[in-house]
């Protein structure tokens, strides 16, 4: 006699019962491993360690099109691919568990391990860090245990005779100890499902009573800039309904950065070090600056990511004390060409030493449109610099400038293949009407945006299908480190139609050439289909 599974109707459920299980272990992972987290510190939790070391290997054609497709919604996008792929692993690592149990337990193990690697690897990060995975990965193999011991009384097992006849036999039988056997699984999934939404929601509360820096940022108050900034002229804005306000709200400002969990940083505990090739080294507390004559300066800022006529560009009132006037404290060693800073959560980047020391008001920035920084765009200190891609300039949640050279050291993104410099190029773009709209013919207002920061834009030209170049009406001018808007009076036939435009600086019209974002910025025409009726 011999003992084989049988092919009953409720095979194909059973299977599936194993992945349900995997699948839940999992959620009691990175839920323990979330509740316990809160604890220690925020570089511990595990789904936010895991997402940014898998951004740190993603190709940057990878980045490029992330941010091309979904915008600022690109961590979105990365957080939903890495719950299908964590359940996908997970239902498969159910369904090893439930053939052979050392498949399971090793499956579990490799992704603790992975788990604990992503997270002591995060810049700044202490080996405690790793004690919440490592709690989270043995709660789940306990958890995961349970339910296939469960899932295992569950299964119908008959015995065969020599002659084929099939008997049942055993405490595997597919009578009532097996029915009673899935109760207890179903019992065994439902506690596990239930501990692991408590976790993670224990986790959150924690992590909200235990985050006092919003309250603290509430309450901070500045002193009056030593130097404000110019008053703001009538007619910067077109006032042409869908062409975008001159000064952008810090709730629509574009956010493109690493850190998938924004920063959460203690004023009375930061600090700015300035050291590297400099003849005395400076640290700098945030009492310092508020203490410091602050300036105020309105200054458009670009992200080299943006694709030509998009939106990651925005304009914002800045206050700050200039990085010049500290890098005169620490003074710089003969050789030294670039300052690295670095970020809190150990982004970097490469800015040419002269453009931090001449006259353009590169700051560090501790407000935003008349109110402290909001934290996702770099609370309490952050870098801003007129004339540069932010990935080499706009450092957020800075807390290190090291004077070196170029020869020396790269940055976050130079060492994924982008340029080491990354001025801005001139840009124009065309935001009435918006791509395949719909609009009355005859007469029409057109209208849009160009920048050119720190060489001022000194006109814009339009081109209705093939017809001749017009030049348009340009805004009033603020300074030229900030953008400026356009309008322009047309003419239009029923039909189709695309309208195009271009720029010019102080050097020229911009360049026509299509160029990609990588490795210093895109170029070309922005060009929209419409359509007249």
């Amino acid at each position: 006699m011999k003992a084989v599974r049988t092919s009953s109707r409720s095979a194909p459920s059973l299977k599936a019962l194993p992945m349900l299980a995997g699948i839940l272990a999992a959620g009691l992972v990175l839920g323990v491993a979330e509740l316990v987290g809160a604890f220690f510190s925020s570089r511990s939790a595990p789904l936010i360690a895991l997402g940014s070391t898998f951004i740190d290997f993603t190709p940057s054609w990878l980045k490029d099109f992330a941010i091309d497709t979904f915008g600022t919604n690109d961590k979105a996008a990365l957080f939903v691919g890495m719950a299908v792929t964590i359940v996908v692993l997970a239902a498969i690592l159910g369904y090893l568990a439930w053939r052979r149990w050392i498949l399971g337990v090793a499956g579990v193990l490799v992704m603790g391990a992975v788990m604990v690697a992503a997270v002591i690897s995060r810049a700044g990060a202490a080996s405690q860090d790793a004690v919440p995975s490592i709690i989270g990965t043995l709660a789940g193999l306990a958890a995961l245990r349970w339910m296939i011991r469960m899932l295992h009384r569950t299964s119908p097992i008959v015995d065969t005779n020599d002659d084929g006849a099939f008997s049942t036999g055993g405490s595997h039988s597919v009578g009532g100890k097996a029915g009673v056997s899935r109760r207890g699984f179903f019992a065994a999934a439902g506690v596990t499902a239930v501990v692991a939404a408590a976790a993670a929601v224990g986790g959150a509360v924690v992590s909200g009573v235990r985050n006092t820096v919003n309250v603290a940022r509430e309450r901070l108050s500045f002193p009056a800039p030593a130097s404000p900034a110019l008053p703001v002229p009538a007619g910067v804005d077109v006032d042409l309904y869908g062409v975008d306000r001159w000064l952008t709200p810090n709730s629509e400002f574009y956010r493109i950065d690493t850190a998938l969990q924004v920063p959460t940083i203690d004023v009375d505990t930061w600090e700015l070090r300035i050291h590297g090739m400099v003849e005395e080294e400076v640290r700098v507390t945030f009492q310092d600056l508020l203490d410091s004559e602050l300036i105020e300066r309105h200054i458009t800022l670009t992200c080299v990511s943006n694709p030509v006529g998009g939106e990651l560009a925005g304009n914002a009132k800045w206050l700050g004390y200039p990085i010049r006037k500290l890098l005169e404290r620490a003074r710089p060693t003969d050789g030294a060409d670039m300052v690295l800073s670095t970020s809190t959560d150990g982004f970097s980047a490469s800015t040419p030493l002269p453009i931090l020391q001449d006259d353009r008001d590169a700051i560090l920035a501790v407000a935003m449109n008349d109110e402290p920084l909001p934290l996702e765009h770099g609370y309490p200190v952050r870098m801003v610099v007129p004339g540069l891609y932010g990935y080499v300039s706009a450092t957020k949640w800075v807390v290190d400038l090291e004077v070196t050279r170029f020869a020396d050291a790269t940055a976050y993104w130079t060492d994924r293949g982008w340029s080491e410099r990354g001025p801005i190029k001139t840009q124009s773009r065309v935001e009435v009407p918006r791509a395949f709209a719909k609009v009355p013919a005859g007469t029409a207002r057109v209208g849009g945006t160009a920048w050119a920061q720190h060489r001022g834009i000194e006109r814009v030209e339009v081109q209705i299908d093939d017809g001749p170049w017009e030049e348009a009406t340009l805004a009033a001018e603020y300074t030229v480190d900030t953008w400026r808007q356009w309008s322009h009076e047309v003419q239009l036939e029923p039909g189709s139609h695309q309208i195009r435009c271009r720029a010019y600086d102080v050097e020229g019209v911009q360049t026509e050439e299509r160029a990609d974002t990588v490795p210093d910025g895109a170029s070309g025409w922005h060009t929209v289909q419409f359509t007249a009726e």
